[in-house]
């Protein structure tokens, strides 16, 4: 269940991919939210965007406690540049930096707005653009999709053109 000097544990590895999973399914509903004009559209969207946020939020929460508390990572590969080891590093940093960015502003917009009420009550929709943090929620949304382009990139380079281990390190199945 927990992580080795080699690969990930089971845990480590179904947190990621949860994540990611929930991650991509914000990043559409937001987008979809962001660029309609149609307000059933934006509820519809952010019906599915806001108990998913919740959910990435606990992830979060339980990844970092999980990280720090309970489980190590595993080391790098031998023969890994330097360069990057780094790159890999602040990669992961910015990633984390920028959910949790994204959840603080999401909440500010949420509760600034009143959004729970116009989505799950009877109040009227609001107009979230003119609140002072969704200008930097889109901004945030759109580095993290550059980010992800660069970690997945980067993960089936390696798996594609090195041929090493570091996408099977966080996979369920650890085969050669």
């Amino acid at each position: 269940m927990k992580s080795n000097s080699e690969n990930y544990g089971k845990i480590a590895v179904s947190i990621h991919w949860f994540s990611a999973v929930l991650i991509v399914v914000l990043l559409g509903s937001g987008f979809r939210a962001g660029f309609s004009e149609d307000v059933a559209t934006k509820v519809d969207a952010l019906r599915v965007h806001l108990p998913v946020a919740v959910l990435v939020m606990l992830l979060t929460i339980f990844r970092v406690i999980w990280w720090w508390r309970i489980d190590t990572k595993p080391q790098p590969l031998d023969g890994t540049p330097d360069w990057q080891r780094v790159t890999a590093h602040w990669t992961h940093m910015l990633l984390y930096l920028l959910v949790v960015l994204l959840l603080v502003s999401g909440t500010t917009m949420s509760v600034l707005s009143g959004l729970p009420d116009a989505l799950f009550g009877a109040a009227q929709f609001p107009n979230l653009a003119e609140l002072p943090p969704r200008t930097g929620h889109g901004i945030g949304a759109r580095l993290i999709v550059a980010l992800i382009f660069l970690h997945a990139g980067a993960a089936l380079f390696h798996h594609l053109y090195l041929r090493d281990s570091t996408l099977r390190r966080i996979w369920f199945r650890k085969g050669p």
